[in-house]
């Protein structure tokens, strides 16, 4: 194994000892064209009625906005 392969494999073990595990994310590249001109078209696709209907309710049921 490379040396570089062999300090990662210490590491994670090391924070598997400690209860923490290393999780992966991979998401859309917001500076490629593609992505941007594929975000463009799901946007001009939302209807404004319904975006707010689900913003209205999110703030209904949300615990961030009570006192106390």
């Amino acid at each position: 194994m490379a040396a570089g392969a062999e300090r990662m494999k210490i590491m994670r073990a090391r924070r598997r000892s400690q209860g923490v595990r290393e999780i992966r994310l991979v998401l859309p590249d917001a500076r490629s064209s593609v992505v941007r001109e594929e975000l463009a078209r799901e946007i001009a696709r939302l209807s404004p009625e319904s975006e707010l209907a689900a913003l209205r309710w999110i703030d209904e049921v949300s615990v961030f906005n009570e006192e106390g």
